[in-house]
């Protein structure tokens, strides 16, 4: 973005919109922070509703986060997503993501204890669950560390979601896998035999290993170091999968 036309469009496309709270924009670092309880995949569609082009840099509370972390998940198919977690303080872990490719509905995700991908999600172990408890909620005491629910793909196959969790701490799943299944997690409640035990959400359809990630404003990168594309190039790659390192001369020039 290299306009104050441009910057007043980007800022007249988030402000007063549902769940924003603030807009600033730096045009000499090309540079738009938005303080907001939208996910990030929405922030990233309200700014491209202008015409413009974004990609996240970053994610971060306006209190000193205490450690951040990032799943890139991959299945079959076209399956990918991409999940962080942010920890806001000693209680609080938001977790901020979004998954492609699902069949529409309800998604069981959960932390699994290992980051061994050597067979897919076969080899990612049970749900990390440290305290020996029964599988619950996320809202529940009684439950897997690693229980997070169930994410809602929609007609499209993706499921964009953002909440908060108070058992999950970024320093204790970092190494670990995270698993998105193929059916509903019931929640412990569900009367069948594996419901006390994995939410009977069936099999893992993707899964990805949590690995450590830069705060916000920690990460100035251009180039990603993993298979050398740019930033804006990055922003035209699956996340993850087959096509993720090809070089596309098309790309379009950057506007944000």
């Amino acid at each position: 973005m290299t306009c104050e036309s441009c910057a007043e469009k980007v800022r007249a496309a988030l402000e007063g919109k549902p769940g924003v709270k603030s807009v600033s924009i730096d045009l000499s670092k090309e540079l738009v922070l938005v303080e907001a309880a939208l996910t990030s995949t929405e922030v990233q569609s309200l700014i491209e509703s202008t015409g413009r082009r974004a990609v996240l840099k970053g994610i971060g509370g306006s209190e000193q986060d205490l450690g951040a972390a990032v799943a890139m998940l991959s299945g079959a198919g076209s399956i990918q997503g991409v999940v962080r977690f942010l920890q806001l303080s000693e209680e609080d872990c938001l977790i901020d993501g979004t998954i492609d490719g699902l069949e529409p509905g309800p998604h069981g995700l959960h932390v699994h204890t290992l980051g061994d991908l050597t067979q897919d999600c076969l080899s990612c172990g049970e749900h990390f669950n440290p305290f020996g408890k029964q599988h619950g909620g996320p809202g529940d005491s009684e439950r897997h560390v690693g229980d997070l629910g169930n994410v809602v793909a929609g007609p499209d196959g993706r499921a964009s979601f953002r909440f908060e969790d108070r058992q999950l701490k970024v320093w204790d799943v970092i190494g670990r896998s995270l698993v998105v299944d193929s059916g509903e997690d019931d929640l412990g409640r569900g009367g069948h035999s594996l419901s006390k035990l994995t939410g009977n959400s069936g099999d893992g359809l993707a899964c990805g290993i949590i690995a450590r990630s830069a705060g916000l404003f920690q990460n100035p990168k251009k180039i990603c170091a993993c298979d050398g594309v740019t930033l804006w190039e990055e922003r035209d790659r699956p996340v993850a999968g087959k096509g993720r390192s090809k070089i596309n001369p098309e790309t379009p020039p950057a506007h944000l």
